[in-house]
């Protein structure tokens, strides 16, 4: 026999592996993006717990039992028993107490104390979050470039938050109250709501910075628009209802006062004074207003089915569609058992998850440029 030949594993190949070039790595400026995304939606799913905090911590009428506003020694509750004393006697001298826990004591003081000082608390969580992430990629110069405007926006807002919170809780200690100004209660909640939106565009502007959807989503975007809009509409009416307590009375679906059109609507004069004022008119306003976004929604849905291919639009309009449906319900389930405090704070959560389906979807619909459809 003759001699064996032995030759290299890599020779039957058509080529040599050892001359392909090592894989490329991700380029430093995608890396980048990808982190500050991820700092910008974990802050982002703190301020959807913050929501859901406020939310509980308005049901159980919590808001008015801290009546200082210390940004900095605020942080630590009361550790001695003469604070505790201190800040019962403070909170004894508005109406609130007077009119509605008048007698439940120091203990009872202590019950919602505690929560509105895991609100305030969260809250300088959120801050601490915020601008610790931002200064260390700002230092470290891995803001890609034209986000740091933006970026400083956002803790403006932030702070502009904070001090919009004490406002509305000051509003709590007139003379003629027991709870806050709803005016100023959905000026809070739609602030948190706008920072909360823009904190989640803009990771999803980094994380999918090129807009990819086809031209037959036209339709499908403008559907799912005006459903983002009613959805907004009916958030803003739903704080009118959290603040005039509205959600109280009328608790039938659907008929509201034995008619789907309750008379008393126009009860006050002027006429816009039954928008925030009158609890009919509130309650009817958020009803109407959700109504139109389960109906908006369910023609977003059909719309993508019909002319969307498979892929993350059509996935995204269809889990719009899902939440909205989710939270219609929900409503319905709060109103009919007269607001508990577990579905209420639940259903407040629910309309952030709402927002974000519509952002989501949103995103993924927005046009790719003439060049890349036409290629």
């Amino acid at each position: 026999m003759g001699e064996r030949t032995t030759y290299p594993y890599y020779s039957f190949m058509p080529f040599d592996a050892r001359s392909l070039p090592p894989p490329k790595a991700e380029p430093t400026v995608r890396r980048d993006a990808r982190a500050v995304a991820r700092w910008l939606l974990g802050v982002a799913g703190l301020v959807w717990i913050m929501v859901a905090i406020g939310g509980a911590t308005r049901l159980t009428g919590s808001g008015l039992s801290i009546m200082e506003w210390a940004p900095l020694s605020g942080a630590l509750p009361p550790l001695t028993e003469a604070e505790w004393t201190r800040l019962y006697e403070l909170y004894r001298t508005i109406p609130q107490y007077a009119l509605v826990n008048q007698g439940f004591g120091l203990e009872g003081f202590k019950e919602i104390f505690w929560l509105e000082w895991i609100h305030r608390q969260w809250g300088r969580l959120i801050g601490l979050a915020y601008l610790a992430g931002f200064l260390w990629f700002w230092l470290r110069g891995r803001i890609p470039a034209g986000y740091k405007p933006r970026l400083l926006g956002l803790l403006a807002l932030g702070g502009l938050q904070g001090a919009i919170g004490w406002y509305m809780v000051a509003s709590g200690f007139d003379s003629d109250r027991t709870e806050v100004s709803p005016y100023r209660l959905v000026i809070h909640l739609g602030l948190a709501l706008v920072i909360y939106a823009a904190l989640l565009w803009t990771a999803l502007g980094l994380l999918r910075p090129e807009p990819e959807a086809p031209a037959a989503a036209r339709p499908v975007r403008r559907m799912v628009q005006v459903t983002a809009w009613c959805v907004a509409a009916a958030m803003l009416a739903g704080g009118f209802v959290a603040g005039t307590r509205a959600g109280f009375t009328w608790n039938t679906f659907p008929l509201m006062d034995g008619a789907l059109f309750p008379g008393g609507l126009l009860a006050l004069d002027p006429w816009w004074r039954n928008l925030t004022a009158n609890l009919l008119a509130v309650q009817f306003n958020h009803r109407l207003l959700a109504t139109l976004a389960a109906l908006t929604a369910a023609g977003a849905v059909w719309a993508a089915w019909r002319r969307l291919p498979p892929g993350r639009a059509r996935h995204a309009v269809f889990g719009l569609g899902a939440t909205v449906a989710l939270q219609y319900a929900l409503g319905v389930a709060t109103l009919l058992w007269v607001v508990p405090v577990s579905l209420g704070t639940l259903h407040q959560a629910t309309a952030v998850l709402v927002l974000t389906a519509a952002l989501l979807a949103l995103h993924a619909l927005r046009p790719a440029p003439p060049a890349a459809r036409a290629a």
